[in-house]
């Protein structure tokens, strides 16, 4: 439970949501959902070459590597300013150093990435659409958290105008 209370979880918060609890709720259920959907391939997806579907893997295998890149150096680089809710911590920095100066949300990118390369790797649409709800959910997450942060750190309006927001040199 301390961990819980130290990311900033409270039963009032739960009540309430206001430091986002509900967005993270919306993450947690389409994260933990989306292993267990059924794949759904139209005929017109269907790859009736080996290479196709190896290019297809490729793709997936590239995609599930920046992935597991942004995930593990975005936990490495948040360091003891992690959370799950949109609302920082009430002791927290801002970090704009390591992948943060390419992206502003590193972890929702690779969540992003992770479950787009499994789409492609399935060729789902089952799963492609799920993604994209997720890519959804975590811009609106996002979206939130930029405004707490803006409130909370002067100089984050110029972080956002010089670091893209979840896909780096895009968006």
């Amino acid at each position: 439970m301390k961990l819980l209370s130290d990311w900033g979880f409270s039963l009032e918060g739960l009540r309430t949501g206001n430091k986002g609890e509900y967005w993270f709720l919306a993450q947690a259920l389409i994260v933990i959902i989306f292993p267990f959907l059924p794949a759904y391939r139209p005929i017109w997806l269907a790859l009736n070459s080996a290479s196709y579907l190896y290019f297809n893997w490729g793709v997936a295998a590239i995609l599930a590597l920046i992935a597991l890149v942004f995930l593990g150096k975005g936990l490495i680089d948040l360091g003891k300013q992690l959370t799950p809710l949109p609302y920082p911590k009430e002791d927290g920095e801002l970090v704009q150093t390591g992948i943060y100066s390419l992206v502003r949300h590193p972890l929702y990118s690779g969540l992003i990435f992770l479950t787009l390369s499994w789409a492609i790797f399935q060729m789902s649409l089952t799963h492609l659409f799920a993604a994209l709800t997720l890519f959804i959910v975590l811009n609106a997450k996002a979206s939130k958290e930029e405004a707490w942060l803006s409130a909370k750190f002067p100089e984050y309006a110029e972080y956002r105008q010089k670091v893209k927001k979840l896909i780096p040199g895009l968006y």
